[in-house]
């Protein structure tokens, strides 16, 4: 069975040599992750170039996706790494403060801090693991009284519970970076804490100015970004669903819900899900999940994500390779449970304003009343795959592209598979013969099998797919 649901997986040290980066493409790997928070842009380069060398190694095509650290809303550095606090101690966060952190204070990589924040304002550090009570702010010192204690150690994050942090999304180093991403040609450029569609825009802009072509991807981690979803969707080509800070600014609580609709949301736009954060967390040091992370895994699966996430567990874990084993075999069987129920009201009641698009639509609608094996695809921008990957049809979508941006691209698309294909002919219906063999040498269908096939009258242009096929394999011989 064709894996529909994507994994992404973060390249780190426990993934660096190129032998285990081929075994973890081999086992399942559609995207990988380069977190921008480390590293310079030579070794982005590097990275990029390994990624692509493994990805030909094992005769798969890989997407690259580069992820924007965003603003360090985080504590500095102290003079024995941690401290201990237990609670009502008294602590001092403090944005003037240059000296290593000790039992009384530390310094902040965030400066606005005492500015964003007054009398009886709530902050999380560490993931949500400790909290403080802002007492008052002196000038540039922050005065917390301890409600939940315990270690505090070297640069950890700081969230304010309900959001209102106003770092900008997009710093220095991120401008800076995104140039980087153009320049090795990432497919995916993930944005750190938007709070608006305007971070969406701006990021856009410095892509293209840089000569850029990556889809976006909104990281939802604010509170702010809740009531703004809607627009910061649509300024985005996807989001993901990044549960960390997400679940610190609006409780743990409130995370399940909001993922589903989250998903929903980006469906109905026709744009792209991740589902990321803790998914297998105790894989970085265990070769086997636990049941409730394969429960996880399995739900977002049928929330309808297109793709899960591993970071840690890939970028330091013990055990890469088993880890995107067992969120393949994870996903496949849920997959197998999944109905679309939402196929035949979209089918039936959106509207269409572009004739590819309306090919798309028409594709799936035979998919889902004739015994297909597949629905193919001849794409040019994979424009047509995007939308014929909104609805499940429940059998796979082969992307048939010359355009290698695209084959890299459609990794991300649930229930899409790339493939290479470039026709000798300009004529239409030679195109589609020349597909059809290419499917059936590659193994993918046999003589008897039904597909349905879509391509444009004007072959090599995009947006111009305008016919749709039923063909049975094979035919054309007798």
């Amino acid at each position: 069975m064709l894996r529909r649901t994507k994994i992404v997986a973060t390249l780190g040290p426990a993934s660096s040599d190129a032998k285990v980066l081929e075994q973890m493409i081999s086992a399942g790997v559609d995207v990988v992750r380069m977190n921008f928070s480390h590293g310079s842009p030579q070794d982005h380069m590097a990275r990029a170039d390994k990624v692509r060398a493994a990805a030909i190694a094992v005769g798969r095509t890989v997407g690259i996706l580069a992820d924007l650290q965003g603003p360090k809303i985080r504590v500095r550095k102290f003079k024995n790494d941690k401290i201990i606090l237990n609670k009502g101690d008294m602590f001092i966060l403090d944005a003037a403060w240059d000296g290593l952190g000790n039992q009384e204070r530390v310094g902040l990589d965030y400066k606005e801090l005492p500015n964003d924040v007054s009398k009886g304002s709530v902050l999380l550090l560490n993931d949500g693991m400790l909290e403080f009570d802002v007492a008052e702010v002196r000038g540039t010192e922050v005065h917390c009284r301890v409600v939940r204690g315990g270690v505090l150690s070297n640069n950890k994050g700081i969230n304010r519970k309900g959001g209102g942090l106003t770092a900008p999304a997009l710093t220095d180093k991120d401008k800076e970076d995104i140039k980087t991403a153009a320049l090795i040609k990432a497919d995916f450029l993930a944005v750190s804490f938007p709070r608006s569609a305007d971070d969406m825009h701006l990021a856009r802009e410095l892509m293209h100015e840089a000569g850029g072509k990556s889809l976006l991807v909104a990281k939802i981690e604010r509170a702010e970004a809740i009531p703004v979803l809607g627009e910061i969707i649509d300024a985005s080509d996807a989001i993901m669903v990044a549960r960390g800070d997400l679940s610190v600014e609006v409780g743990d609580a409130a995370v399940p819900g909001l993922q589903k609709r989250m998903i929903k949301m980006a469906r109905a736009r026709n744009k792209l899900v991740i589902t990321a954060t803790q998914m297998m967390e105790s894989m970085i040091s265990n070769p086997i999940p636990t049941r409730a992370e394969v429960s996880d895994v399995a739900n977002a699966v049928l929330d309808g994500t297109d793709a899960v996430m591993l970071s840690a567990e890939t970028a330091v874990g013990d055990y890469p390779v088993e880890t995107i084993q067992a969120m393949a075999r994870i996903c496949v069987q849920a997959e197998k449970e999944k109905e679309d129920s939402s196929t035949d009201h979209r089918l039936s009641h959106s509207k269409f304003n572009r004739v590819d698009q309306s090919i798309a639509m028409s594709a799936l609608y035979a998919a889902s009343h004739f015994k297909v094996k597949a629905i193919v695809a001849l794409t040019q921008s994979g424009s047509t795959a995007l939308w014929m990957s909104r609805v499940n049809a429940g059998v796979p979508i082969f992307a048939l592209t010359p355009v290698e941006a695209t084959l890299t691209k459609v990794t991300l698309f649930s229930g899409v598979h790339p493939i290479v294909f470039k026709s000798s002919s300009k004529d239409p219906s030679a195109t589609l013969l020349e597909a059809e063999e290419k499917l059936v040498q590659s193994g993918l269908v046999e003589d008897g099998d039904l597909m349905v096939m879509t391509v444009g009258e004007a072959i090599g242009k995009s947006g111009h797919t305008n016919t749709l096929k039923i063909v049975r394999v094979g035919d054309h011989k007798k």
